[in-house]
């Protein structure tokens, strides 16, 4: 089949590249962009029966026009306190904001204790809240407000809150982090390449792939698949190091070919036939990983999940057309300047370091296990939160979260505590007074505002302050158990029907919880796929289970280095709450496709009828080369993120990942998964025929 496919990309080469070029152009030019339907706020992907989204119904009636979301408004003057020019300039910005289509409410919230800064809270209807574009206009037109104001010198004006800093994570980070993703996979692949169109060869697939499959997901999205903005980014980040992965994979092939004298078009054919099967199952072990996200409680995940496998998909497609055909057009001046030529195995870096851990299989095996099992010590304490409270660093956002952590330590919405009558209560003040008092005395709050009676009077709202952190804090979302105990002895003792948390802290509590319980439905079936694929390939019902191992162990080492890192030495709340269950993910996918390659290669030389020692050795030597470039892509595509997303969540995500990648790169693949293979001989192939003492192998001389 793969040799077919060659043949036909070969025969096709022009019409292949035309149609990816001119596929991609006209899909840009005509359709709507991935950046303009994703949905920005992660409540909006829990389910209805979730106990916040429960409260936040109870709670209808206290919001004018469904609002769904929330800005906060800050005037700042850094030289002293507010002057009386300055309070009429935030009340114009306040009257401004008002006009603004999609705001529902503009509250002003008053002038902080030293005098030099005022909030006013912007409530935006869910149709503004969940549609990306939508959000973009109505921030937009807040800002435009701000300079119709007419602030006085010395006075700045900024836009905070959950909104505010989607829109500009996403208005900032995306474009970002494309063209510094590109910069850095060019000049890397000029490194490896020591090539001039070689690199482009690689990376033009991957590029278009990107394009090609953002469109895809936007024409699902706008069907109605609901997908997050870090979607796009994963998006973008996945394609182009996976991207470049597959290109490495088949042109370092078409080389090695090359050097054994095969005239191009044959050493294409080889190249594809041998390599495409490899990329073919790695792609379908990632996108099989990915699609298991659709069994996720979280929504977001749900997003997540087809969207980067729609990409994965649109990706091997264009490994296994478009590179074949550049690599049929340009032949050997891929490679100019450099001179193809083949090099012995043993002669190279990997082979020499795969020759010793074959040797010393046992040493290099509790090397390895002590090394991974030290790094998973950092999972002492695990915790997760990290709803990010500041926008991304240097956006107008993030300087408006600044100023209100400084002036307003408490700044933002309150808990809202819902209690829910049969018939009205307004006739009964002592047990409205009843109500607030067990619920001030409670001690897992701080304060309590209120009651505010709903217009039919049968429900009843109390604003609290929780003792355990600032509202939005990853303390206060874990206090929200404690919360609704005591709210629901107030409801047991003054007969309400009804109860419930509603409120950022109750939605955060709610997110974590999903999150976690996704993480524990997800990883079986992950783990199980993988198992299938690995030994559908491998026809061996014992390798997939040590090379899964190894991968979960690297797994478990780089959640603990993100702990150790980020949470007991960095100081955060806890890890990002997506980042186990993405983290796993990548790990066991991206993980498995060095794996492929590595025993596919192993596989290959062992029916050349060598010693297992020296399959090992061969393969290493050959593949160890592809897999640290591939790995150093990979995992600085994913540094990127890190470095570009300017939030802390981005950050964790990206350089967790990044860490997780170089882990399997340098000592996963090349040298516990070596050692483990020559210590089991020839029962890795167990029970296809390689694992039979009578074939023509020196397996037999291996035990």
């Amino acid at each position: 089949m793969f040799e077919a496919l060659a043949r036909l990309a070969i025969r096709f080469r022009w019409l292949i590249v035309a149609a990816w070029v001119v596929g991609a152009v006209a899909g840009f030019r005509l359709l709507p962009g991935l950046s303009n339907l994703t949905q920005s706020s992660n409540s909006q992907f829990l389910s209805a029966s979730s106990p916040s989204v429960q409260a936040a119904g109870l709670a209808a009636p206290f919001q004018a026009r469904k609002p769904s979301g929330t800005a906060i408004i800050v005037a700042y003057r850094d030289s002293g306190p507010l002057t009386a020019d300055d309070a009429a300039a935030v009340g114009r910005a306040e009257e401004a904001a008002r006009q603004v289509p999609g705001v529902s409410l503009v509250t002003d919230a008053g002038i902080s204790k030293d005098g030099q800064a005022a909030e006013a809270l912007v409530t935006v209807t869910a149709a503004a809240a969940n549609s990306s574009t939508a959000s973009k206009t109505l921030v937009d037109g807040i800002r435009a407000g701000f300079v119709r104001a007419g602030a006085p010198p010395g006075l700045s004006f900024h836009l905070a809150g959950q909104l505010a800093q989607s829109v500009d994570a996403q208005t900032n980070t995306g474009g970002t982090i494309t063209r510094f993703t590109l910069i850095f996979v060019v000049v890397l692949l000029f490194i490896v390449y020591r090539a001039v169109l070689a690199p482009l060869i690689t990376l033009l697939p991957a590029a278009l792939a990107v394009v090609v499959s953002g469109l895809l997901i936007a024409q699902l999205a706008k069907a109605g698949l609901a997908v997050p903005p870090i979607a796009q980014l994963l998006l973008i980040v996945l394609l182009l190091g996976a991207g470049s992965d597959y290109g490495l994979f088949l042109t370092f092939r078409f080389r090695e070919e090359l050097a054994g004298r095969a005239e191009p078009r044959q050493a294409l054919v080889r190249a594809v036939s041998r390599v495409g099967q490899a990329i073919t199952y790695s792609a379908l072990t990632v996108a099989a990983a990915l699609l298991t996200l659709l069994l996720a409680p979280f929504g977001v995940y749900r997003g997540i999940g087809p969207a980067l496998a729609i990409g994965i998909g649109v990706l091997l497609a264009a490994s296994l057309t478009l590179t074949p055909a550049l690599l049929a057009i340009f032949g050997r001046a891929a490679f100019w300047p450099v001179r193809t030529k083949l090099e012995s195995p043993k002669s190279m870096l990997w082979g020499r370091v795969a020759e010793q851990a074959v040797r010393r299989p046992w040493l290099t095996l509790a090397v390895g296990v002590i090394l991974f099992g030290a790094l998973a010590a950092g999972l002492v304490g695990y915790r997760t939160g990290g709803l990010s409270s500041s926008g991304a660093s240097g956006t107008d956002s993030a300087a408006g979260a600044s100023v209100l952590a400084g002036h307003f330590p408490t700044a933002g919405a309150a808990d809202q505590l819902l209690l829910r009558f049969s018939s009205s209560v307004r006739g009964n003040p002592a047990m409205l007074a009843d109500a607030d008092g067990q619920l001030a005395a409670a001690p897992v709050f701080r304060s309590i505002a209120g009651p505010q009676v709903s217009p039919d009077g049968r429900t009843v709202q109390f604003l609290a302050v929780p003792s355990a952190g600032p509202v939005g804090s990853t303390a206060a979302a874990g206090s929200i158990p404690s919360a609704t105990a005591a709210l629901a002895a107030v409801a047991h003792n003054t007969g309400a029907q009804a109860y419930g948390v509603a409120g950022p802290d109750a939605s955060a509590y709610d997110i974590y919880s999903a999150s976690n319980a996704s993480l524990l439905v997800v990883v079986p079936v992950v783990l199980l796929l993988i198992l299938v694929l690995l030994g559908l390939l491998l026809r061996s019902l014992v390798a997939p289970w040590y090379l899964a191992l190894t991968v979960g162990l690297s797994y478990l080492s780089t959640l603990g280095f993100a702990m150790l890192v980020f949470v007991h030495l960095g100081g955060n709340d806890g890890l990002i709450f997506v980042l186990p269950l993405l983290l796993f993910v990548f790990s066991m996918a991206l993980g498995e496709d060095y794996n492929i390659l590595v025993m596919s290669r192993i596989r290959e030389e062992v029916h050349g009828a060598t010693t297992l020692p020296a399959a090992l050795t061969r393969a290493i030597g050959i593949t160890g080369g592809t897999i640290t470039s591939a790995g150093l892509i990979l995992a600085g595509t994913f540094i990127v993120l890190g470095l570009a997303g300017g939030r802390s969540d981005s950050q964790e995500l990206g350089f967790s990942i990044a860490f997780g990648v170089l882990l399997d790169t340098f000592f996963v693949r090349t040298l516990l998964v070596p050692s483990i293979a020559a210590l089991l001989g020839r029962w890795n192939w167990w029970p296809s025929a390689l694992s039979k003492p009578d074939v023509r192998t020196a397996l037999e001389s291996s035990r």
